[in-house]
């Protein structure tokens, strides 16, 4: 077992007497709480437990990602439609009729109202930044992908809809609607036929119906239902050419959706059912999370499922428990990976989410159930100490056919006490193309924008282009202990994990042990880089410890250099220190709830060290 090692002591040093007595290596295996792998999800969905060994009888079974049960007749109906044979086919008796919608679909998800203001005022509204709607091509080049998604997939509908009354919104959606149809007569290459933005464009028309059917023009309304149907039918060839996962998922949940809403949709939807359970079990892990590993995805997926949910009870139709049951196990990990203030943590690409709108989500989804604590599929730890909250990295990034925005953010990790972030990640490399330049993405994917080590200032994992990662971090060997302490709240939680994303160029392993007192008031940490492999062990390389702190944080620096003492907005005082190498302050920057840049600084240990191995001590506790 290692050892992590105290800091040094110094003139900035904080009070000897408040140290904190606990032991880095658990006294006896009584003392030991190994965490394991498996969870029991009742239990959890009940809200009666955290993970801990699953019952066998429990478990996630594979009939949860199998298509719903359904007769003889239902089952060959399917099979035809899935090869092509359209209702009218399977029933020549039928009398053809025009393109209708069965039932009004009651929103769920409510948008922004100063989105659908400015969308009234004529421009979209996206990260801070305004796009005016008359300089949008909508079948021309590519947009930014946040402000392509929400142009071509009409995710604006839920803004203007939730901005004001609907008398007052039609005309604003309709006029946008119709330049859209002028500009994609038909299906074509552009990127507004992406399988992904054509999903959630007829999700959205499906749902938000009455804004752009509410008109008392006939013409155009009988032109935007040919086009729901034409856009289905579309989708109905085409959903397996799906850019990743997720938008596979986006594809099958709205041709499950037209299969509910539009006329003589009973083939259709029986053949979505059975796509989307399928290609759900594709998307989701074991614990619940995405396989991109990206909280914004596990929000998508959620988001996706509730509409859908809304759609069954338009029609009165039963939602398949399979998909129920998916949606319960996608909640917890997204719980996972928020903070005491209730929004979301920088990971993967993604801004702090507000916690309004998580809480919307949460609640929208009728789910009641409490955070994974140690999701080792999807890869994040988290620890609750009182007030205080730590989420770590604790897995390899995704892989290149689920990534969507990657970033090589390995052991990195964030730390909240009450409403105060103290140490987060850059995030908001999802967010470029709004007041984050796109430039500027690639550099947030990057491990110097996480608060972790950087060797020579290269990714633990390779980023490229398009959100896409390369080679690095393969493996990651995690283990997750309770130490026992000499009274209540001097007990801690420890995280040790190691990986091999320099083991090619350098021959070193890192590995980082954190220790977190469970009166949340002390993190103990420790950095090492162990010589692994036949790489030579000549020379010195450079090393960085970055520790991006949250906003609005005031610093004071030691006179030995080793301490820095941190004033937050709620008026404490923190004290971070350095086992053995001066602390620098340097710029950084954090993507807030609305994906707007904020500046902040970073703490930065810098040193070259030997290549036969070092390890850095560090220390951050709350000032008494």
């Amino acid at each position: 077992m290692i050892i992590a090692k105290h800091p040094a002591t110094g003139p900035d040093q904080v009070d000897p007497a408040s140290r904190m007595a606990i032991p880095l290596v658990p006294k006896s295996e009584h003392h030991v709480e190994q965490a394991e792998l498996t969870f029991n999800t009742d239990a959890i969905d009940a809200g009666i437990m955290e993970p801990g060994v699953i019952d066998p009888s429990r478990a996630l079974a594979l009939a949860d990602f199998s298509p719903p049960d359904v007769s003889t007749g239902e089952r060959l109906i399917r099979f035809a439609y899935r090869f092509g044979l359209v209702s009218r086919t399977l029933n020549p008796f039928a009398k053809r009729a025009a393109p209708r919608l069965t039932a009004t679909v009651a929103n769920p998800l409510p948008g922004d109202p100063a989105a659908g203001t400015a969308l009234r005022a004529g421009h979209f509204l996206l990260h801070g930044l305004k796009a005016p709607i008359a300089d949008i091509e909508f079948a021309g080049p590519r947009l930014a992908p946040p402000l392509e998604r929400l142009v071509q997939g009409f995710g604006w509908l839920s803004d203007l809809e939730a901005c004001a009354a609907r008398p007052q919104c039609t005309a604003v959606a309709e006029r946008i609607f119709g330049r859209w149809l002028t500009a994609n007569p038909r299906p074509d290459s552009t990127p507004a036929w992406d399988v992904g933005n054509v999903a959630h464009r007829l999700l959205n028309w499906l749902v938000h119906a009455p804004l752009i059917l509410s008109g008392q023009d006939r013409t155009f309304r009988s032109r935007a239902l040919h086009a729901l149907e034409t856009t289905a039918a579309w989708l109905d060839r085409n959903v397996g050419r799906a850019e990743d996962k997720l938008s596979e998922v986006a594809g099958w949940t709205a041709i499950t959706a037209a299969g509910l809403l539009l006329a003589d949709g009973r083939a259709r939807r029986l053949y979505g059912e059975a796509g989307l359970i399928h290609a759900l079990g594709d998307l989701v892990g074991d614990d619940g999370g995405v396989l991109s590993r990206s909280p914004r995805c596990q929000i998508e997926a959620i988001e996706l499922l509730v509409r859908l949910r809304a759609c069954y009870a338009a029609v009165r139709t039963d939602l398949p428990p399979q998909i129920d049951t998916i949606l319960a196990l996608l909640v917890p990990p997204l719980l996972a990976v928020l903070h005491t203030d209730g929004a979301l943590a920088g990971w993967q690409g993604a801004q702090a989410v507000p916690a309004n709108r998580i809480d919307a989500l949460i609640r929208a989804t009728g789910v009641r159930t409490r955070p994974l604590r140690d999701a080792r599929q999807w890869g994040y730890q988290r620890v609750a100490a009182r007030r205080s909250i730590l989420l770590f990295d604790a897995a390899p990034p995704p892989v290149a056919r689920h990534a969507r925005d990657g970033c090589a953010s390995t052991l990195a990790f964030e730390f909240s006490h009450g409403a105060e972030r103290i140490i987060v990640n850059c995030g908001g490399g999802a967010c470029a193309g709004g007041l984050i330049p796109v430039r500027l993405a690639q550099g947030l994917r990057a491990t110097a924008a996480h608060s972790t080590l950087t060797i020579d200032d290269f990714n633990s994992t390779a980023v490229l282009i398009n959100g896409k990662l390369g080679s690095g971090v393969s493996e990651v060997d995690v283990d997750r202990r309770t130490l026992a302490g000499d009274g209540p709240g001097m007990g801690a939680t420890r995280l040790e994990a190691s990986h091999n994303g320099y083991v090619s160029r350098y021959g070193l392993t890192h590995r980082r042990i954190l220790i977190l007192r469970d009166d949340g008031t002390e993190m103990r940490g420790e950095d090492c880089l162990v010589p692994t492999g036949r790489k030579g062990k000549r020379g010195t390389i450079g090393v960085a410890l970055r520790f991006h702190l949250g906003p609005h944080i005031e610093l004071a620096q030691g006179r030995d250099g080793l301490g820095i003492t941190l004033a937050l907005p709620d008026g404490s005082l923190w004290q971070f220190r350095s086992g053995r190498d001066p602390i620098v302050i340097e710029e950084s920057l954090w993507a807030d709830g609305q994906g707007r840049p904020v500046g902040t600084r970073q703490l930065v240990i810098a040193a070259k060290v030997p290549r036969s191995g070092e390890s850095f001590s560090w220390l951050l506790k709350k000032m008494r």
